[in-house]
């Protein structure tokens, strides 16, 4: 099992900052081979988790965790 330093989550919240604002899709791996697809923006960044708007209007919340253990992946969404 690999351990998170505090580096490893401030690097992530970094780079989540960076990518505030630029239309994304977001694949979220949901555990027992669901998987997720949804478009959308990372609309803030708290100091546990993070939010992306959806494309429909909704609302979803994730862990840094998950990004670090690569449960979640972005890609650029061409416009």
């Amino acid at each position: 099992m690999r351990n998170y330093t505090l580096l490893d989550t401030e690097s992530t919240i970094a780079k989540l900052n960076n990518m505030r604002g630029y239309p994304l899709t977001v694949k979220v791996n949901r555990g027992r081979n669901k998987i997720e697809t949804v478009d959308g923006v990372i609309e803030n960044t708290y100091p546990n988790v993070f939010t992306v708007r959806l494309q429909d209007g909704g609302l979803n919340t994730f862990t840094y965790a998950d990004v670090m253990a690569r449960n979640i992946l972005f890609y650029k969404r061409k416009i």
